[in-house]
């Protein structure tokens, strides 16, 4: 009851994926469209450049799927910061209907799930979905101003700086997107926010287990199983769950926060934020598929829904993780 199959196949027809510096010096590096020289990418603020990113990462996956602006019938976009201003602000520049929509960092499938039942659906003919996160404006949002310097703990993850766009279409070419599964919100008692992969991970094995029952799949019907930002110690929770439930996740899952840097880039268990899934599914995953290395992928990102102010008031922290089945073109 979770999972809808998508009968008239709306494909990925464009995908562009925009990062910073420190993520330009990851294992990525190669797939990812454009590296930033500076975080601030020529803007006054941390935000701006946030919003600037979004403006570019969808410019540009419009030009990769061949069409202008005007061809894009909706803008599906959301992020981390209060309001979802950076997918706000930056809809501000392209004239096309907008929905801002707020998963986390599970936004990525969430644009993706809802454009591609509009697409196939024939509501719409192209819908642009895009995210992304900044590190200096996460941080200071929901931990610590980043003047302060803290030491980071070793749950800790880095917020990723990046920006990730993908248009959705029933013409052109693609990975195509057959289904999509919708998450619950699962909340298992959680409250420390350096520690997102703990708080993650129950929804991701409720989604993932969820998605194997309702398709009866396996693991190992897929070449790629992709979490979004569990990080390392998430991710070895996420295997531990899924064990229980009687699925056994082997070499063909990965997790992009966990992957996404280098142990030399020091940044604990890895890296977090919309921009972690939304730049790897867009560079990397995206690029393999139309090179048909990956012929079936099943890409989870997971979201943490909390606040400042409910963290501070004690609350735990509730998680939540949508699925999409992505297929090579035949």
């Amino acid at each position: 009851m979770q999972t809808i199959e998508l009968r008239n196949r709306p494909k990925i027809v464009g995908s562009y994926s925009i990062v910073g510096p420190k993520e330009g010096e990851g294992p990525f590096s190669k797939y990812f469209d454009y590296v930033m020289k500076d975080d601030r990418l020529g803007e006054k603020t941390y935000e701006k450049a946030e919003c600037k990113m979004m403006e570019l990462a969808i410019t540009g996956a419009v030009q990769s799927a061949g069409l202008m602006i005007n061809d894009i019938n909706l803008l599906l976009a959301g992020d981390l910061l209060n309001q979802i201003i950076s997918s706000s602000y930056a809809a501000r520049a392209f004239n096309m209907p907008y929905l801002g929509l707020f998963g986390a960092c599970s936004t990525m499938a969430e644009t993706l799930a809802i454009g591609a039942i509009l697409v196939n659906g024939k509501h719409f003919k192209n819908v642009a979905c895009a995210t992304g996160s900044h590190f200096s404006t996460a941080e200071r949002q929901f931990r610590f101003p980043l003047e302060l310097g803290c030491q980071r703990v070793p749950t800790s993850q880095w917020t990723v700086t990046g920006s990730g766009a993908s248009i959705v279409s029933l013409d052109g070419n693609g990975p195509v997107i057959s289904m999509v599964t919708f998450g619950k919100v699962i909340d298992l008692g959680v409250n420390d926010i350096n520690n997102m992969g703990a708080a993650m991970a129950p929804a991701a094995a409720d989604t993932l287990s969820s998605h194997f029952e309702g398709t009866k799949t396996k693991p190992e019907d897929y070449d790629l199983i992709l979490t979004g930002d569990l990080g390392k110690l998430g991710s070895e929770i996420l295997v531990d769950l899924m064990e229980a439930k009687g699925f056994k996740l082997g070499k063909n899952y990965s997790d992009c926060g966990h992957s996404y840097y280098t142990r030399n880039q020091d940044t604990m268990c890895g890296g977090s934020g919309c921009g972690a899934s939304a730049t790897v599914l867009n560079s990397y995953v995206v690029k393999k598929m139309k090179q048909k290395i990956f012929k079936k992928v099943l890409f989870l990102p997971t979201g943490a829904l909390m606040s400042t102010t409910a963290n501070q008031q004690g609350e735990s922290i509730p998680g939540v993780c949508h699925a999409i089945v992505l297929e090579a073109e035949e």
